[in-house]
């Protein structure tokens, strides 16, 4: 996950703050050292941490900051705003035609994911029941119009392609077809090319010319750092662009890019590209990625990504379940295969609030494959009825799914704890109901996010 880095060097830099009782101005100004350093290493343009920094500073060392009771809160309360403020205080949406359909414009360089992101923003579309089509009008990269159809089939969208013709009748024409048969969005997949050249853009603002776009969006490649920048402030001042589409900020990438595009170009980022698949694709929210760079979790994305891949009515009847005894490994399966479909593994723990702080080696990605294994080998009584698997049977199910009975062992323990924290949550509230669901909530990461025959988190000893 991008900002990764940045990330772990706030949150020690935080840590000292909260550590002291007292705040002096030497204090924060040393902080702000810190966090100066950590930005520019994330690839943060240097004039923006230079006035991010000043700013917070300027804030943090008032007198109703270093003299209040929680000093350090507050200094990371000044930081949080300021990291909204930098990616836009709000959620920017798309243009709107005032009349359908509404043309969407995407450029950008070759490699960017151009392509791939036009069908993802197409699904994302369809899903919220418009009618998207695409329009190929990428006439020079090898075998770019065939990859538009095939990542359009994948989405269930319209392609519109007329082959290796002129490029600005294609846009013409799809945008006509698209009024005839009723689709509301047009995304236009342009050319790009290795670097920008005056034909290329010539190329762009005769399509824009020609068919008016209400949104001309730049896709931009997250790995490629400040370069990324500087080809969205060349693309506005040659193209005027709308917004930018980031691609790859799933990556190992520093991330600074994220932080530079708003303040560099004026210009906001609208979606991020977050993995390889369709669905790895979100709408980008300042206030949620600055609470996952604070280590602060996102868990208002992880609800929509989980509503997007589980029916309603489905989670209803096993919340009913989990607080009754009629919980069974049949529906832990269902609860495995579910969580796939929200994605890679280490960006859903990265959503929880303190998921930073599981240690990477703990998620593996196979553990829920190795699961299911086990699950599967389970007779259909076996599932639904735990308790009577005997020691002959542990040695049939390991045998069955290629594991050792110890990880039998260890999945039926998880399971019957998971059970019994989930069930003693449903019937008990307040303070008692939140210390049942942080037991719970250990049971679940024991059951996820470890290797089988690994312990459950430990609980912390209260002190006497």
């Amino acid at each position: 996950m991008a900002f990764e880095g940045l990330s772990d060097k706030l949150n020690r830099v935080f840590k000292k703050l909260r550590s002291h009782g007292k705040l002096t101005e030497a204090d924060v100004r040393e902080a702000m050292r810190e966090v100066r350093l950590a930005l520019l290493e994330a690839d943060v343009s240097y004039k923006v941490v230079k006035d991010f920094v000043n700013k917070v500073t300027e804030k943090a060392i008032g007198e109703d900051v270093l003299s209040s009771l929680t000093p350090g809160q507050q200094v990371i309360k000044i930081v949080n705003e300021e990291l909204v403020a930098l990616m836009g205080n709000d959620n920017a949406r798309l243009n709107m035609a005032s009349k359908p359909p509404t043309i969407i414009m995407m450029c950008g360089l070759q490699g960017s994911g151009k392509t791939t992101h036009s069908a993802k923003l197409a699904k994302m579309l369809k899903n919220e029941g418009h009618r998207p089509m695409l329009a190929a009008c990428d006439i020079y990269r090898p075998a770019a119009i065939q990859q538009l159809q095939v990542v359009g089939e994948k989405a269930g969208v319209k392609v519109f392609e007329m082959g290796q013709i002129d490029p600005v009748i294609i846009a013409k024409q799809a945008v006509r077809y698209a009024k005839d048969y009723g689709h509301d969005y047009v995304i236009l997949d342009t050319a790009g090319r290795l670097h920008i050249d005056t034909e290329l853009m010539e190329e762009l603002q005769t399509i824009k010319t020609s068919t008016e776009p209400d949104e001309i969006m730049l896709v931009v490649d997250a790995m490629t750092g400040q370069d990324a920048v500087n080809v969205a402030k060349a693309f506005d001042d040659a193209l005027g662009i709308d917004s930018v589409l980031m691609s790859k900020l799933d990556s190992d990438t520093r991330g600074g890019a994220a932080l530079s595009v708003l303040a560099v170009t004026g210009k906001p980022i609208k979606f991020v590209g977050m993995g390889e698949k369709l669905d790895d694709f979100e709408k980008f929210h300042p206030d949620r990625m600055a609470s996952r760079i604070l280590g602060m979790g996102d868990v208002l994305t992880l609800i929509e990504r989980a509503e997007s891949v589980i029916d309603k009515n489905d989670a209803e009847r096993l919340t009913q379940k989990l607080t009754t005894s009629d919980f069974d490994m049949n529906d832990l399966l269902e609860q495995l295969r579910q969580i796939r479909k929200m994605g890679n593994l280490k960006d859903i723990v990265s959503m929880l609030p303190g998921g930073d702080k599981i240690k990477e080696e703990n998620i593996d990605e196979r553990n829920s494959y190795r699961l299911e294994a086990l699950i599967l080998s389970m007779t259909p009584e076996e599932r639904a009825k735990p308790s009577i698997i005997t020691p002959s049977r542990k040695r049939r199910i390991a045998a069955g799914s290629g594991n050792k009975v110890e990880d039998v062992n260890n999945l039926l323990r998880q399971f019957t704890q998971m059970k019994k924290m989930m069930k003693q949550f449903g019937i008990k509230g307040g303070k008692k109901g939140k210390a049942m669901m942080r037991r719970a909530q250990r049971a679940m990461a024991g059951m996820n996010f470890d290797m089988p025959g690994s312990p459950m988190p430990p609980r912390k000893k209260r002190r006497k």
